[in-house]
């Protein structure tokens, strides 16, 4: 790893922290960070001339694997032709229609640069569409780095405005009220006594930034019902979820329909993108149509509608679902069994090609239980598997990814690489 080392020397020099994004400095496993050169397929290699099977994938949205050469043909075309206009162009009414086809809860959508801007702009329409100042979120859901997002859930039942990063006023983030994933009473309690001050409900139907927690029986059911009866818009965040979970999402895998959806990066193929949508009389408040002002001149960018246009022809072929969920399955399996024969008690959760590992006998229900898991254990199973030639989230808290270029090969490698990793944990 000695360029690596030194490009993370001379970058801690450059750059806060040495990375661009909090995750990517390795600190939570005790490690320098990878610099990665280049990747292919599954694979991605790093600068020191390393190969890994990589199951980050961008964080997510590289369901087609790393520069599928229909997208990188598409895009090299697409570069040619300009690479931004900052004027309408054909590709994102191309990309809005598949993405409303697959997602029926949304009958408009506007498109914007990231998963952060998504939920951001969503939850100032539901404001602008109530009338109303509080939003309920849940602890551990992460939805971007916007101001009233980032607020610390606490070890009670609620927590209303707790800033959980400086920076962050007070006075805004007491609109924000958190509450347990998961809990349905407390849900009904805060509802029953804010209802008419909470403008929306936002949520990752699956969460998958404390690993991969799903969803109890019933609870978004419950969600939707009283959402619905005290007249809350209903938000799900489906940036990670979106198009991973299932085609239509977490929505038409748990037959849940929001008022409004976000979505990442996987509808640009990895370039950077986002949007959000929903029902037409909330999306008529959008400017210019309505008065809620929002704006971006990268939204629509037209490598990023090139991109998502190809990854979602690709992944809306028949079978292609059945594919991963099939190879998914396969691993959740393999990384059970091999944890078990290894002597290790671990906890394995899925939702479509979306998986975690969590080192810990408690069954993961919310942000507390997922916190019982042993960190220093998850560290010496990372450099285990890094050093076999296998790349996954480096937090216990982060959710891993599959993708169509994974191969059944490559899982079994990664089963085999793990058993020898859990062994020496």
């Amino acid at each position: 790893m000695e360029k690596s080392d030194r490009l993370f020397k001379r970058a801690c020099e450059l750059i806060p922290g040495g990375v661009n994004s909090p995750v990517r400095a390795f600190r939570a496993v005790g490690r320098n960070p990878i610099f990665i050169d280049r990747a292919k397929g599954s694979k991605i290699y790093d600068v020191d001339g390393n190969t890994y099977i990589d199951y980050v994938l961008s964080w997510g949205p590289l369901i087609l694997g790393h520069s599928h050469p229909k997208v990188v043909g598409a895009l090299k075309k697409a570069i040619e032709r300009g690479t931004s206009y900052g004027a309408p162009t054909s590709l994102e009414i191309e990309l809005a229609e598949l993405i409303l086809e697959a997602y029926p809860s949304m009958e408009k959508v506007r498109m914007v640069n990231s998963g952060t801007e998504a939920t951001m702009s969503a939850i100032r329409v539901a404001r602008g569409f109530t009338g109303r100042d509080k939003v309920i979120k849940f602890e551990g859901c992460y939805h971007g780095h916007a101001d009233g997002l980032l607020v610390k859930a606490g070890s009670g039942a609620t927590t209303f405005g707790v800033p959980d990063s400086p920076g962050v006023p007070k006075s805004y983030a007491r609109n924000t009220i958190t509450l347990p994933f998961n809990d349905g009473t407390a849900l009904k309690k805060v509802i029953t006594t804010e209802r008419k001050n909470i403008a929306c409900v936002i949520i990752e139907p699956v969460v998958g930034n404390i690993g991969c927690v799903l969803p109890r029986p019933s609870f978004l059911e419950t969600l939707r019902e009283l959402t619905e009866k005290h007249g809350i818009v209903l938000i799900f965040d489906e940036v990670m979820t979106g198009f991973r979970v299932a085609y239509g999402g977490a929505q038409a895998y748990y037959g849940i329909k929001p008022d409004m959806t976000c979505l990442g990066k996987v509808i640009g193929g990895g370039l950077p993108v986002g949007a959000y949508g929903g029902k037409k009389e909330i999306m008529s408040m959008v400017s210019p149509e309505g008065p809620v002002y929002q704006a971006g001149t990268l939204s629509g960018n037209p490598l990023a509608m090139t991109a998502g246009i190809e990854t979602l022809k690709i992944i809306s072929r028949e079978g292609t679902y059945e594919k991963l969920e099939q190879l998914a399955g396969l691993l959740e399996k393999g990384l059970t069994e091999a944890a078990k024969r290894a002597g290790v008690k671990i906890k394995c959760y899925r939702a479509g090609t979306m998986f975690c590992t969590y080192f810990t006998e408690a069954d993961v229900v919310d942000y507390k239980t997922a916190k019982t898991s042993d960190t220093s254990r998850f560290s010496k199973f990372f450099s285990g598997m890094l050093k076999r030639g296998i790349n996954i989230a480096p937090s216990q808290f982060e959710a891993n990814f599959l993708s169509l270029a994974h191969t059944r090969r490559d899982v079994e490698k990664t089963i085999k690489a793990a058993y020898e990793a859990f062994k020496e944990c």
